[in-house]
C-alpha cells in the first residue's frame, strides 16, 4: 500500500468539504436545518455557505472520533506543522485538551506538579481524574501584582520531595505573556521521568513567529493544549491537543473520546484546517506584523505617562525566562484606575473591547486582524482616559495572586457534603467551589482551600470594582458553598 503524500499547501478536510458541497447531496440525516433550509433566520444570520457545510459525520468526511480519512489526514498536518509528533483536532475547546491531557497521564491519587495560577479546566482534570496536585506557588511581581513563571529551583524542590510524581504541568505563556524556562524544566522533569504537561492556550504564534519564545514541543514537552482560536485564526472553541513520540496516541484518543462530542461541527474542524494552512504559509509575516503592532503600542502607551505596558524589561532568567512581546499588558493602577475600572470604560465609553481588565492591568489581544487605525484608536483613548478619569491610588488592592492554604484535594472537596454560608461569614472555612474573575478563569478559590480573610477583602474589592466574578453555584456570589464538618 502506498503512503499518501501530504503537504503544507493542502487542507484536505476542506477540500472534501468543498467537494461534499458541489454534489448538492439530498439530507436525509442530522442537523435537522437541512443544510440552512429548515431555518431561513439562520440562514439570514449565518449564510448559506455555512449552512451547508454544518454537517453530521459521514464517510466521505471522515469522523473525529475514529478519523481514518481526511480528518486523520488534516491531523497528520497539523502535528507537522507544529513539530510534533501527532495532533488531535478537539472541538471542546482547550479546556478539553487540558483536560485530556492530565486525565491521559493521572489516575486516582497520582501526583501532579503544577503551578497554582493554571486556569480552572486544569484543576477540573483533577476533580474529574482524583488526582492530587502539588502545588509550585508563582513568582509574584510586586509592583504589578501579577503572577509569574515556574521558578527551576521550586521545581527542583518539589521533585526531590514528591519523586513519585507523574507529570510536571506549565503554562506558557500565562495570559500577561510571562513565559517560564521550559527547556530546563523539561530536562528536569525527563530525569526524574515524569512527563511535561504544556497549557499552551496563548501560544499558538510561537510555533511560527520569529524571535518568539521557546515553543513546548520543540523544547521538548510531551503534550500541549493549543487554541488555537486565540492567535491563529480559527473559530472559537476549536483548539489542538499536541504529542511527542513518548505519548501513546490511541491511549490519549480513548481519553479524549470520553469527554468530546460525538457530533463534532465541521465549521470548527475545518476552521482548524484551514487556519493552520495559513499559519504554515504566512505565519512567520503574519507574527512579525503582530510583533511590530504591539511593540509600537507598547511604546506609545508608555508615552502617555501613568500606564506601564511592559515586556522584555521584566526578564530575570527564572521566573520570568521570557516574555510574550505579543502581548499588550497594561499596568493601570498608577492612575487609581483598576484594570476593570479601564477595560469598562474603553467598551462602554470609547466602543473597544479589549480582553480582560483585573484588579491592576488589562490586556489587549493584538492580531493579523488588527489594522493600524484602530490602534491608534486605543492609544488615543487611553490617553484621554487619563485625562478624564485617572484619581488618587492609594487604598487599593495590590495584587492578583495570593497563596493558597490547600486542605483537600480538589475531588475530595468537589463531592464532600457541602452547605451554603453567607460570603461574609466564611473566613476560615474551606471552599467547596470555585471563585474567579473570567476572563482570565484561574481560581481565587478552589475546592479544598481555606477562605481567609484576605481573599474576602480581595473578592469584595473585585465585586466592587465590576469583575466579573463566576463559578459559584450561586451567581450573585451573595453566598458560597463550603465543606460541612463533623
Amino acid at each position: 500500500m502506498t503512503m499518501k503524500t501530504l503537504s503544507q499547501d493542502q487542507a484536505p478536510l476542506l477540500d472534501a468539504l468543498i467537494e461534499y458541497r458541489s454534489k448538492r447531496v439530498v439530507p436525509f440525516d442530522v442537523p435537522g436545518h437541512k443544510q440552512g433550509r429548515g431555518n431561513p433566520e439562520l440562514t439570514d444570520f449565518l449564510g448559506k455557505s455555512c449552512l451547508n457545510v454544518d454537517v453530521n459525520s459521514m464517510k466521505p468526511l471522515d469522523n473525529l472520533s475514529h478519523p481514518v480519512g481526511v480528518i486523520r489526514d488534516a491531523e497528520k498536518l497539523a502535528a507537522e506543522a507544529f513539530c510534533a509528533e501527532n495532533a488531535f483536532f478537539m472541538v471542546n475547546g482547550t479546556s478539553s485538551a487540558v483536560q485530556a491531557m492530565v486525565m491521559s497521564v493521572c489516575a486516582r491519587g497520582d501526583k501532579i506538579i503544577m503551578p497554582r495560577n493554571v486556569h480552572r479546566s486544569a484543576i477540573n482534570a483533577l476533580i474529574l481524574s482524583g488526582a492530587v496536585p502539588v502545588y509550585l506557588n508563582p513568582g509574584l511581581n510586586r509592583r504589578l501584582g501579577i503572577p509569574l513563571g515556574m521558578s527551576v529551583s521550586e521545581l527542583k524542590r518539589a521533585i526531590e520531595e514528591h519523586p513519585d510524581a507523574k507529570a510536571v504541568f506549565i503554562n506558557n505563556p500565562t495570559y500577561y505573556g510571562i513565559c517560564s524556562n521550559v527547556g530546563e524544566i523539561v530536562r528536569l522533569a525527563h530525569e526524574a521521568s515524569m512527563l511535561v504537561l504544556a497549557d499552551e492556550a496563548h501560544g499558538t504564534h510561537f510555533y511560527f513567529g520569529e524571535d518568539m519564545p521557546p515553543d513546548a514541543m520543540r523544547a521538548g514537552a510531551d503534550m500541549s493544549a493549543v487554541s488555537m482560536h486565540k492567535t491563529g485564526g480559527s473559530l472559537t472553541q476549536s483548539s489542538l491537543l499536541l504529542l511527542s513520540g513518548a505519548v501513546n496516541p490511541d491511549h490519549v484518543r480513548q481519553i479524549i473520546n470520553l469527554t468530546q462530542t460525538t457530533s463534532a461541527s465541521y465549521l470548527l474542524m475545518s476552521s482548524l484546517d484551514i487556519s493552520r494552512r495559513n499559519l504554515a504559509q504566512n505565519g512567520k509575516e503574519i507574527f512579525a506584523k503582530v510583533t511590530r503592532f504591539a511593540e509600537y503600542a507598547r511604546e506609545e502607551i508608555n508615552k502617555i505617562g501613568g500606564f506601564y505596558a511592559f515586556s522584555k524589561e521584566l526578564v530575570n532568567g527564572d521566573t520570568v525566562y521570557d516574555f510574550d512581546r505579543t502581548k499588550l499588558s497594561v499596568y493601570t493602577r498608577d492612575l487609581g484606575l483598576a484594570g476593570i475600572e479601564v477595560y469598562d470604560i474603553l467598551r462602554d465609553e470609547y466602543g473597544i473591547q479589549i480582553e480582560f481588565g483585573d484588579i491592576g492591568n488589562i490586556l489587549a489581544i493584538i492580531s493579523v486582524g488588527d489594522r493600524a487605525l484602530d490602534l491608534e484608536r486605543l492609544i488615543s483613548s487611553l490617553s484621554e482616559i487619563k485625562r478624564l478619569y485617572s484619581k488618587d491610588p492609594s487604598g487599593m488592592f495590590d495584587h492578583e495572586y495570593i497563596t493558597p492554604e490547600v486542605v483537600l484535594s480538589p475531588k475530595a472537596a468537589f463531592y464532600s457534603k457541602k452547605r451554603a454560608l453567607p460570603v461574609k461569614y466564611a473566613e476560615n472555612t474551606i471552599c467547596a467551589e470555585f471563585v474567579m474573575c473570567y476572563p482570565p478563569g484561574i481560581p481565587i478559590l478552589s475546592p479544598g482551600e481555606r477562605i481567609t480573610r484576605e481573599i474576602l477583602d480581595y473578592i469584595a474589592y473585585a465585586k466592587e470594582k465590576g469583575c466579573a466574578l463566576t463559578g459559584t453555584e450561586d451567581l450573585t456570589l451573595e453566598k458560597i458553598n463550603i465543606i460541612e464538618e463533623g
